[in-house]
């Protein structure tokens, strides 16, 4: 597993064995990205990440390597907390991030308004669907969010976690293999415009 773009480019990552994390393949991660940048490689400057489900924090140690100014993991193994400490030790990166050793939905539930969020992403596992709903509701419903921000669901291409949820609206969806990615984002009345 590498980093796929930006100043950590080519750099390995480690993973935890076993079928319990379930890394975004690095062919997804970069269709993501391209996404998200439009082909502007400083799209991403001074922005802020939620990683959330981190596992190895390939999402958020992503972000940072593309220029985000402040990335927060949250995982609740230990042991995948314990890799993303050791993969942001090998790169040298030792400010801009925060891991939190939570539940995904209790961190959502402490965060408050004076955090502001440009970009959440989420990757439950699997098997445990409901998470996308009760996740993507407490983002929609946060004042973290921004107006205008985005939030990204990794999911199995077959399941489909919705078109809203609260003020999030889906509004691309991207297949590739057997994953896919729901791009949503937080509207109001009137939506300053983010880079997507």
């Amino acid at each position: 597993m590498r980093i796929v773009g930006g100043q950590y480019r080519s750099r390995i990552l480690k993973s935890l064995p076993g079928v319990e994390i379930r890394p975004t393949s690095d062919r997804l991660r970069e269709t993501l990205f391209n996404v998200l940048c439009g082909g502007d490689p400083e799209a991403l400057t001074g922005s802020t990440w939620l990683d959330l489900y981190a596992g190895t924090g390939a999402i958020g140690i992503e972000a940072l390597s593309r220029g985000a100014r402040m990335v927060q993991f949250v995982e609740l193994s230990q042991p995948a907390n314990e890799v993303i400490a050791a993969n942001l030790k090998s790169l040298g990166i030792t400010a801009g991030f925060k891991i939190v050793r939570t539940q995904a939905t209790r961190a959502l539930r402490q965060l408050d308004a004076s955090i502001e969020v440009d970009y959440a992403f989420l990757d439950p596992p699997y098997s445990v669907q409901d998470e996308y709903t009760k996740t993507l509701g407490l983002l929609g419903a946060s004042m973290a969010l921004r107006a205008g921000g985005i939030v990204i669901a990794e999911h199995q291409k077959r399941f489909d976690p919705g078109e809203a949820h609260a003020n999030l609206k889906r509004y691309r969806t991207l297949k590739q293999g057997d994953a896919a990615l729901s791009f949503y984002r937080k509207h109001y009345d009137e939506v300053p415009s983010i880079k997507s």
